[in-house]
């Protein structure tokens, strides 16, 4: 009875020694079930989960009409990778692929009745992939507390190996038989033709293959002779004489060695084991045996199909072993010894197939001939067993492959032979069999050694092996090599890192683009109040003067800084043009040689004929500046600073690069050079190895910046105490570099018509400034600090001669201003001014744009510019 009290700790004790799936079960959340809070389970439902827990067989209880799945340890092993996923699912959901069988199971089990299957095929999906799997199923209902079926309790024993291996064995059985029934059919003729004859037919009846034929080689082995052929109806006889010559040097080669060839005249050319072209006899599919005796081609057995065909392993080891068996009844040296060990290895394997039937229900693994027939081929997993002190008694081919040893070499020695040295010193392999002695299994993963010496990463499991009596008797061991998935998943942490890494970066650089906008914005304020300012004090107080200048440079400094923020960010305006990159470098020298001091040398090699590249001049040469000051700072006792570039030429994605010609610039020191963990580092924003007030660390970054906006890349070399390059890669530009322009003085304001101007800005302060630099120029100043505003005013105003606006703008943007403006006054005159790089989507071409912060002087010049063209 529920009494709706929380149940106590002791409510759960019968899950107490239930394993893994005890504790599952206990820590489950059952109330999101069908079956409801543990708390409130049923009487009947608790006696049979212990029962199921506590059970070694697999065993699964599904309760309820959804039957919810509650299972045991063994269980959990036969479901693979399905569990835990499954406890507590619904079986129908659990496993959708046999939901129709576990309906069925279902409805049967809740109506009373009883269910069995011996041997029965479902296709489970336990590893991410469809199998077969064979399984023995029993079904039973299981009663509730009222007396009525409440569930249905399966127990699942997989029986697949057991089912290929009859198979095999079976097919191993066929093909004895045959090869006896061939024996004897041969045994009583001493004519090689007549031998040779029956072996064909009786071949091409065995396979369905609709040729068969023997050929002998010419003695000379440029060719060879079929000498027997036996053709279904309708199809050609290929009796004749044949070159070497037509099935091409590869195939001659892999015959010679034993190989057997498969051929289609499909394919383009012949390769052992694979389908080829062999159109000189008219074949369209046929398998060719060599026969080598003493390393010489003797003799050729040949089969085919006429229709396409897909040859098994099974099939050409068939044709391979009567190969082999009909040339030793032609030469009958040996023919009577072949056909008495036939006969037998068949009384051999009909007395074991007995045996395994008498015994599959009690002893299935417990059969050596089973072990020998699974466990041996096995290449995947090392399988093998260690007597009681752990010394090697068996060995499988997996072993052979993963550990490197052949069975000869390793039975008989201590399997601590595969630990590190390190491990062994350790205790390891003692710790190992004294914890699957004491506990049945030991499991874990760890280094192992190979035979040459080599290391592979392992998971290991020993599982102790006892007799009926109870009596330990030795140890099963299962290897497996899981060191791809170990550097699987070290890269993967990598690829992790690098994602986490490029996320962060954007990050910044999307906060410093809208910080240096800011900051625009303030110094925009500061920088017009200091050029009115300086204007009104005149020559009166030098000192004042002085102090005005030096605020001035500040201002002017604090915008250099924006500039490298935005170029961090790739959010500044670029003009990209032609540049030819030697006559830049040059034409930078003096400039270079004054801002690194003469204690550092520059040298300069250019190739002629060196390709113009696209790029910002501004930008490409603050980076070359911002190199070379890095390149000296590295060098503090002097030294050379060489500029090199070259032109390069990238056939697929480099990195940041996409194929294309680029010209690499670089700039190259011998001075410290950088730790590996200081280049990674380098191009960070506000990274630097220098003191404080020596280097906003933006240097690199905004080159980097600047560099990924044009198409290239920013590409840093270094090794401690040799130097750094410095890489800069350039995407080239068809034709010819245009010349370098000379630099243009801050010219004074030029003096001309006085206008009528709107001015839109919602930052007041840069409002309030703007129009006072208009005013002192003589201009009539109208203020809007929004887009609505500024309408308004157009409408009211009709003699406004020219807009000045700002682009970020809440509410309404400068584009979106421009686009209403247009609608109203299509001619009039527009200066978009921004301290984004970014273009609007308005007509640039009928927008002037002035970058902020901006000066008098270029705020004078943008005027007259928009006022020559309106546009």
């Amino acid at each position: 009875m529920n009494t709706g009290l929380r149940p106590r700790s002791d409510t759960l004790g019968f899950l107490t020694g239930g394993g893994e799936l005890g504790r599952r079960i206990a820590e489950f959340d059952w109330a999101q079930t069908s079956v409801g809070p543990i708390a409130d389970w049923p009487a009947s439902l608790r006696t049979i989960t212990a029962y199921v827990v506590h059970c070694p067989v697999p065993l699964v209880m599904l309760w309820g009409e959804d039957g919810v799945m509650i299972y045991n340890d063994a269980y959990s092993a036969f479901a693979g990778e399905r569990h835990p996923q499954l406890l507590g699912s619904k079986v129908r959901e659990g496993w959708p692929e046999v939901a129709d069988f576990n309906h069925n199971v279902m409805k049967v089990g809740l109506a009373g009745g009883t269910l069995a299957y011996r041997n029965h095929l479902l296709q489970l999906n336990r590893t991410g992939k469809f199998e077969d799997v064979w399984m023995n199923l029993d079904y039973s209902p299981v009663y509730g507390d009222d007396g009525t079926p409440a569930g249905v309790l399966a127990v699942v024993i997989e029986t697949t190996e057991n089912v290929k291996a009859e198979a095999a064995l079976k097919a191993s059985e066929a093909r004895l038989r045959f090869l006896d029934t061939l024996g004897k059919a041969t045994t009583s003729s001493n004519d090689p033709a007549e031998i040779l004859a029956v072996t064909t037919k009786m071949l091409a009846a065995a396979l369905g293959a609709s040729n068969c034929a023997y050929a002998d080689m010419d003695e000379d082995q440029d060719g060879f002779t079929i000498r027997g052929d036996w053709s279904a109806p309708g199809s050609p006889s290929i009796v004749g004489r044949y070159s070497l010559a037509d099935f091409g040097e590869m195939a001659v080669r892999n015959l010679g060695a034993g190989l057997p060839l498969v051929i289609n005249d499909n394919a383009a050319e012949i390769a052992p084991n694979e389908a080829a072209s062999f159109q000189a006899i008219g074949i369209r599919a046929t398998v060719c045996m060599p026969l080598v005796k003493d390393g010489r081609l003797t003799a050729l057995m040949a089969a085919h199909f006429a229709q396409p065909h897909q040859w098994t392993p099974d099939e050409i080891a068939l044709i391979l072993e009567v190969t082999e068996r009909s040339w030793a009844y032609v030469e009958r040296a040996a023919s009577e010894n072949e056909l008495r060990h036939t006969a037998q290895q068949l009384r051999s394997l009909n007395a074991e197939l007995e045996t395994r039937a008498n015994e599959r229900a009690s002893a299935l693994e417990a059969s050596l001939t089973q072990f020998r027939l699974l466990v041996q081929g096995v290449t995947d997993y090392a399988i093998y067993m260690l007597d009681p002190t752990g010394i090697v008694s068996s060995w499988n081919a997996g072993a052979e492959r993963i550990k490197g040893y052949t069975p000869d070499e390793i039975m008989g020695r201590h399997f601590s032979s595969f630990y590190a040295p390190e491990d062994r010193e350790r205790g390891d392999p003692v710790v190992a069999l004294e914890t699957a002695r004491e506990h049945g299994r030991f499991a874990a993963e760890g280094w192992r050694v190979r035979k040459d010496g080599s290391r592979f990463r392992a998971s290991v499991v020993i599982d102790a092996i006892h007799d009926d009596d109870g009596k330990l008797i030795g140890f099963a061991k299962i290897t497996r090599d899981v060191t791809e998935r170990e550097e699987a998943q070290r890269e993967l942490e990598l690829a992790r890192e690098a994602l986490f890494q490029s996320q962060k970066i954007e990050a910044i650089g999307q906060l410093t683009g809208g910080v240096a906008h800011d900051f625009n914005n303030l110094l925009m304020a500061i920088m017009s109040g200091l050029a009115l300012l300086r204007k009104r004090v005149g020559e009166g107080d030098p000192q004042i003067g002085r102090l005005i200048d030096n605020s001035m440079q500040a201002a002017e400094r604090g915008a250099a800084l924006t500039q490298r923020m935005l170029a961090f960010a790739r959010r500044q305006e670029l003009k990209a043009e032609r540049v030819d990159v030697a006559q830049l470098v040059v034409g930078m020298r003096e400039l270079l040689q004054r801002s690194i001091g003469p204690e550092w040398r520059i040298d300069l090699a250019f190739p002629d004929h060196l390709p113009a590249v696209s790029a910002d001049v501004n930008q490409l040469e603050m980076a070359l500046l911002n190199l070379a000051v890095n390149a000296r700072d590295a060098m503090p006792g002097g030294g050379e600073v060489c500029i090199r570039a070259e032109p390069r030429e990238l056939l697929t994605n480099s990195g940041e690069l996409n194929p294309g010609h680029y010209v690499r610039l670089s700039v190259i020191d011998r001075g410290e050079g950088m730790s590996a963990e200081t280049l990674a580092r380098a191009t960070e924003p506000f990274f630097t190895t220098k003191g404080v007030g020596k280097g906003t660390g933006l240097g690199l970054s905004m080159i980097h910046g600047f560099a990924r906006q044009i198409g290239g890349t920013l590409e840093l070399e270094s090794t401690i105490g040799e130097g750094t390059k410095a890489h800069i890669w350039l995407p080239v530009a068809g034709g010819e570099a245009a010349p370098m322009p000379m630099p243009a003085e801050d010219a004074a304001p030029e003096t001309g018509e006085h206008r009528v101007i709107l001015v839109v800005d919602d930052d007041p302060l840069v409002l309030m400034n703007t129009a006072a630099l208009l005013e002192d120029l003589g201009h009539v100043v109208i203020e809007a600090d929004s887009g609505g505003r500024a309408l308004d005013s157009l409408a009211q105003r009709p003699e406004i001669a020219l807009l000045i606006t700002d682009q970020a703008m809440p509410g309404m943007t400068g584009s979106q201003l421009i686009e209403a403006v247009r609608a109203l006054r299509p001619g009039l005159p527009i200066i978009l001014a921004t301290g984004y790089g970014e273009t609007p989507a308005v007509d640039a071409a009928r927008v002037l744009r002035l970058n902020k912060p901006f000066t008098q002087a270029a705020l004078q010049r943008a005027v007259t510019d928009a006022s020559r063209d309106p546009g």
